[in-house]
């Protein structure tokens, strides 16, 4: 973020047309496209083909400069001038038009497209508004220094959709709906108890719907490779009729120092992220899909929003066992349980600070729990939640020792289930809904889709992979 605002200053005290001419650009050609920046007005059509226009002007332009990693000063300024017009028209044109993008694409709200299909969607409509599949897949080939962040488009794209009520409150919805991958294993698991995706593995213990993560080589971290099937077993949990509650755990890892120990998880797996592999809308996928899944439920077929006042969720508690840490998304999930059992040598962090990026929904939900300053602590200096605290013992709410968390775990399902469940959904949406209603999430969202961006492909996110994890020197 500090990145692309010092470069906008640079930009504006200067002549965009001769920055242009000094990173190597025909000022002629430059300065048409400069004068050719659309006007918005009230007629979609023709600012979208306008739009359109401009765009794809301006990415011819962009074309003509060498790569990132191969560029001068003064190339790279010219490349920043593009970007940031771009941008800027961008944003004009949805200021305008957003919502008739919205509907236009859901078919006036009747149809429901997650944000990754939202997103191709929209670049197909309205070419040049938001990246198209190539394009992102070109850039998925560099480093993430290298990238020049054509992602960035979906966040501002995603953060005006968000921002809206009616289409916010209906792409929630939409990221709360089952995936159809839950729907074709469904018979699967009611007919053996488990279904196992390898990176994820949901089973059925008694009256308990056992979601393992499983990434044993990055300690559980996440990843691109992992979320899909995380979600998918999630789905198959709370939607199982066979069981009353799920559990969240971590499964044994082969690293030296912890082998054979169970990790509950490492948060994203920063190698990934720094060899460019982790793509922007994983941010979001995460914090829409499966953890507000975790925390609200999936949304009922049929009924007309997931939020708290219709009460359209199919949803469950939520107990998870931690061992040995919960790093970043890994404390994220802590803060959408019901109940947490931690072993008393385990530990929780948020190292956003570290890391560069913005902790999913820990800055609207930790908070809750521990208090304004201990969380801007934990997020923005790095402080470590021992679980064996006065100050983890806000977030777990029993820690046993290390070799107790599976009997205690199973303990607190006894007692939740034993006097039934009828309740349940009742209580979680009755605490939602004076902490955090879903019109309140989409309004943190609008912001975290924006800001996440610009994170994502900030100069300080490198320069913090290679301090704090040497990140340049770890192999895939």
């Amino acid at each position: 973020m500090e990145g692309s605002g010092a470069k906008s200053k640079a930009v504006d005290r200067g002549q965009p047309v001769e920055i242009m001419r000094q990173g190597g650009l025909l000022p002629l050609a430059a300065a048409a496209w400069m004068q050719a920046r659309p006007r918005v007005s009230e007629n979609f059509q023709r600012d979208a083909a306008a739009g359109t226009k401009f765009w794809r002007a301006g990415a011819d332009l962009f074309a003509k400069l060498p790569k990132k990693p191969k560029r001068t000063a003064a190339q790279q300024l010219a490349a920043d001038v593009i970007l940031l017009d771009c941008r800027g028209a961008r944003n004009n044109f949805l200021a305008r038009h957003c919502e008739a993008v919205y509907r236009k694409l859901t078919k006036n709200l009747t149809s429901f497209l997650r944000v990754e299909e939202l997103c191709y969607a929209a670049a197909k409509l309205v070419p040049g508004l938001t990246p198209s599949q190539k394009e992102v897949a070109a850039e998925s080939e560099f480093l993430q220094g290298a990238k020049d962040g054509v992602e960035v488009d979906q966040g501002i794209f995603l953060s005006q959709v968000l921002a809206l009520f009616e289409p916010g409150m209906h792409l929630c919805h939409a990221m709360l709906r089952s995936k159809p991958e839950a729907m074709q294993h469904a018979a699967e698991f009611l007919r053996t108890g488990i279904v196992d995706f390898g990176v994820a593995r949901v089973e059925r213990k008694g009256k308990a719907a056992v979601v393992t993560i499983s990434n044993p080589r990055f300690l559980n971290a996440e990843d691109s490779g992992t979320l899909d099937d995380t979600e998918t077993a999630v789905d198959i949990a709370i939607l199982d009729p066979m069981s009353e509650i799920c559990v969240l755990r971590g499964g044994a890892v082969e690293h030296p120092k912890y082998a054979g120990r169970k990790i509950f998880s490492s948060g994203i797996n920063l190698t990934h992220l720094y060899r460019g592999k982790i793509s922007f809308l994983f941010y979001i996928t995460r914090d829409m899909g499966v953890v507000n899944k975790m925390f609200r439920g999936i949304a009922l077929p049929g009924a007309p929003s997931p939020d708290e006042l219709s009460g359209g969720t199919r949803e469950k508690p939520w107990i998870a066992g931690v061992d040995t840490f919960a790093i970043g998304g890994g404390c994220q999930y802590l803060l959408a349980m019901d109940y947490v059992v931690a072993g008393s040598d385990a530990y929780m962090t948020l190292p956003a600070r570290k890391e560069g990026i913005i902790p999913g929904a820990a800055n609207l939900r930790l908070p809750r729990f521990t208090g304004d300053r201990i969380a801007r602590q934990a997020i923005l200096s790095g402080r470590r939640l021992d679980c064996d605290s006065a100050e983890g013992r806000l977030i777990c709410d029993e820690v046993v020792p290390p070799n107790e968390v599976d009997a205690a775990v199973d303990r607190v399902v006894a007692n939740f289930t034993g006097s039934g469940m009828v309740s349940a959904a009742g209580n979680r949406r009755a605490f939602r809904v004076g902490q955090e209603p879903l019109d309140l999430f989409r309004r943190y969202m609008a912001v975290y889709a924006r800001e996440q961006a610009y994170c994502h492909f900030s100069p300080a996110l490198i320069a913090n992979l290679e301090q704090h994890w040497n990140a340049a020197q770890r192999k895939l």
